[in-house]
């Protein structure tokens, strides 16, 4: 009846966007809907280059055109879209755009007062729904990265009436009793149900909570106003936990890198004053009053040998040039001269005698031979050349 049906086969509906997915195949699920209605959807990835120029959001107001048919594996019917433009912009998605505007205006977005995440969180805070999958990957990822971890849940409502004051009042809780870290948020859905995070109250009570938060609000692709306010957002839940707890296997390989550095710096500096100390010791004992005089005695000691040594080698020497001198006089001397025959004559002054003229006749002399003296008297005195 559906594909029989010509009025079937070319619709034009209009309505907003919602809980829009794009596959991995390439096709667009999504929802249309209006105030009283909803109309699930689909374009396939072959109708994308032709009928749709822009990429579709949550909240978007459009007109979609295609053709109703039944899904046989589910029993229900869906549109077809073939052909998808824009047609303004839905409520809420508007009122989205306000509310971010405004409080990007009143600086909540803003770096400077974004909190960084401790290094090492002990005590972790969540606030989630206690039966979703959301609070199943936090626990699951958290005790996997960190065993000794301390999660403490605070049960709020997510979604519906009464959603926005059990969030606040989650986030004002777990700061009062002292979290080090804090993930607000829950997993996916359409914009509807995830309306409660876009709510000024709860950006409010985010940016005034003194503990770090990591808002984890959806999938990948999902953007909330506790997003922009939070100090970090996470894709999804299980992202939050990777980036709020530490691998504790991390944190001992580095405690343990830390030991064995403070041990190999304890040592070095240990032989380093050690030495310090030794050289210290010898300057002590090489300065000492003792030292000194040992030192000064020793040097005494030196100075003496060396004296010694000195005087005999003078003496030697000396000793050396006398009797080289000696042999000399030897070889000028009167007495030995004598010994070789000759005789030694001297006048009455004992002036040596060696020419005629320096006696007279009848002056008497000493005539020196090698065994004694012989006086006599000049009796005659002839001249004779030589």
């Amino acid at each position: 009846m559906f594909s029989q049906d010509y009025l079937l086969n070319a619709v034009s509906v209009k309505g907003e966007i919602s809980n829009c997915k794009y596959h991995a195949s390439g096709h667009i699920y999504f929802t249309l809907k209006d105030k009283s209605s909803v109309l699930a959807c689909v374009m396939f990835a072959g109708n994308r280059t032709k009928g749709l120029s822009f990429p579709l959001k949550e909240g978007m107001q459009v007109i979609v055109s295609g053709n109703i048919d039944i899904y046989e594996r589910d029993g229900k019917y869906q549109l077809y879209a073939r052909n998808i433009t824009q047609d303004g912009v839905g409520e809420l998605y508007e009122k989205f755009e306000r509310l971010k505007n405004e409080l990007s205006q009143r600086g909540m977005f803003d770096p400077m007062y974004k909190k960084p995440i401790p290094a090492l969180v002990k005590r972790l805070g969540v606030v989630t729904a206690p039966n979703g999958a959301a609070i199943r990957d936090i626990i699951s990822i958290s005790k996997a990265r960190n065993p000794y971890i301390e999660i403490i849940l605070y049960p709020a409502l997510v979604q519906g009436e009464g959603a926005v004051n059990s969030i606040v009042k989650g986030i004002k809780m777990l700061e009062m009793i002292g979290v080090d870290a804090m993930i607000v948020g829950r997993g996916g859905g359409s914009l509807e149900d995830l309306w409660a995070f876009n709510e000024e109250a709860v950006a409010q009570a985010i940016f005034d909570c003194d503990v770090p938060i990591i808002s984890a609000v959806g999938h990948e692709t999902d953007t909330t106003i506790a997003d922009f306010v939070a100090d970090v957002r996470a894709e999804t839940p299980s992202a939050a936990a990777q980036i709020a707890v530490c691998q504790i296997k991390n944190v001992t390989e580095s405690i343990e890198a830390l030991r064995n550095r403070l041990y190999k710096n304890i040592s070095v500096s240990i032989e380093s004053n050690k030495n310090r100390v030794e050289l210290k010791k010898s300057n002590l004992l090489r300065l000492s009053p003792k030292r000194q005089i040992a030192d000064r005695r020793f040097r005494l000691i030196q100075d003496e040998e060396h004296l010694k040594k000195s005087m005999l080698d003078i003496i030697s020497m000396k000793r050396h040039e006398l009797m080289i001198r000696s042999e000399r006089l030897n070889g000028v001397s009167p007495l030995e001269k004598l010994k070789q025959g000759y005789s030694y004559a001297v006048d009455a002054n004992s002036k040596n005698i060696n020419s005629i003229e320096r006696v007279n006749t009848g002056d008497s002399f000493d005539l020196y031979v090698t065994d004694g003296i012989i006086s006599a008297a000049v009796t005659k005195k002839e001249k004779k050349e030589i």
